[in-house]
């Protein structure tokens, strides 16, 4: 691949991210607004250098490293190693905590103090999966290496222990599957 088409793949994917938050916030007004001030944003773009760097020989300090810098400047921790689609969005994402194991799909919307954890130590995965189009409401802990299938929704401060079904909605804690809808 040339570097022009580099420049040009990592522009677009840049305007994705960009229309992603002008979809999923109705406060933001422009995507230069979105640009210059959504730490969420600034977070996920860390991580993906950081992440490309995770990936790289010799350059594993240097990615944990940026990937601190990314926590202290935006109070999002997102670890090099995990997996994250494209259109993923952090509203509010002051607390956010995204472990190494996990994976999140596209066009995923999470909310602050949000954690994608692991109940367990060791090498091998340990924290969730997440499936396209989900939602994530605030405070919500998402625990060890389960999945969350596509479409779901889980409520505000909800303990989720166990795998949840495509399209289900869960609150509470432990979490439960509720029938209607929820509001994160």
């Amino acid at each position: 691949m040339s570097l022009f088409s580099r420049v040009r793949l990592i522009a677009s994917r840049v305007d994705e991210d960009l229309a992603a938050a002008q979809r999923e916030d109705p406060a933001a007004r422009s995507k230069l607004e979105v640009a210059i001030i959504y730490s969420g944003l600034h977070a996920i773009w860390m991580y993906r250098v950081a992440h490309w760097m995770w990936g790289k020989p010799g350059l594993r300090f240097s990615s944990r490293l940026l990937s601190q810098i990314a926590r202290f400047l935006t109070g999002i921790e997102i670890h090099p190693g995990a997996t994250i689609g494209r259109r993923f969005f952090i509203d509010h994402g002051m607390g956010v905590v995204i472990g190494e194991t996990a994976i999140i799909g596209d066009d995923v919307l999470i909310y602050h103090q949000v954690t994608l954890g692991g109940r367990a130590r060791g090498r091998f995965k340990r924290h969730p999966t997440i499936g396209n189009r989900v939602l994530i409401g605030a405070g919500a802990k998402v625990i060890g290496d389960i999945t969350v299938g596509d479409d779901a929704k889980i409520g505000a401060n909800a303990l989720v222990v166990k795998d949840v079904a495509p399209g289900a909605v869960v609150v509470g804690i432990p979490s439960n599957v509720r029938s209607g809808d929820v509001i994160a």
